[in-house]
């Protein structure tokens, strides 16, 4: 009975691909839980002359909102993390003929480091000029990358990628995380100069993968 309970659970890609679809949006849904409207103490306390009550005008407002750009710039970072690693494991199970229990596993372990995006999130955000904030985004992103590939390596050798998907679609598939992951570093690299050029650097790799996907190396499965 065991053994024919491992053998059949875990099989339906339809399924896993469907909690990872709950689980993706659940996490990027989240991550605009952390921009607040600007409160009037904070700017009271950091300006004695202003009203706590109320905002003298436009211009405060204005300064206000200037003050959110860099977390604004984190949401942006996280929303094109979550969208490109979801990109890159919808691609991995859409050439998939079918799942097993151990496949199922690793993706589930992918999934319990997705849903963790909006707390390193956050925590960049709070603490921008931090390097131990940004050192554990790249973590997360370093988490997220061997488990993607933990599962590709692991369905090929299983056998489980369908016959008819694209020639050297595996071997792509991994140059393009590995490539992906050594230019995170680099950019996390930059966190020795300033935390802001890390953050911009990688955000502007996301947005290279998500508007131009023929360009290689920047792209990534």
């Amino acid at each position: 009975m065991p053994t024919t309970y491992h053998r059949i659970v875990g099989g339906s890609v339809h399924r896993l691909a469907a909690i990872s679809d709950g689980i993706f949006a659940v996490a990027m849904t989240l991550l605009v839980l952390d921009l607040h409207v600007p409160v009037l103490e904070m700017l009271h306390a950091q300006h004695p002359l202003w009203a706590p009550d109320a905002i003298g005008g436009e211009g405060q407002l204005w300064h206000a909102l200037a003050r959110l750009v860099p977390r604004l710039a984190v949401f942006l970072l996280g929303f094109l993390t979550l969208g490109m690693f979801w990109l890159g494991q919808q691609a991995q199970l859409d050439h998939l003929s079918r799942g097993d229990r151990h496949l199922t596993w690793i993706h589930l372990a992918f999934l319990c480091v997705v849903s963790l995006m909006p707390f390193s999130t956050a925590l960049l955000a709070q603490y921008e000029t931090y390097r131990v904030a940004l050192l554990v985004y790249w973590l997360h992103l370093l988490a997220l990358g061997l488990l993607l590939l933990a599962a590709l390596r692991y369905a090929e050798r299983a056998g489980l990628i369908r016959p008819d998907a694209p020639a050297g679609l595996a071997a792509a598939a991994r140059r393009r995380i590995v490539v992906a992951q050594t230019l995170y570093a680099g950019a996390v690299a930059l966190g020795l100069v300033s935390t802001y050029l890390s953050v911009a650097l990688i955000i502007l790799l996301q947005l290279n993968s998500a508007i131009a996907p023929n360009i290689r190396p920047l792209n990534r499965f």
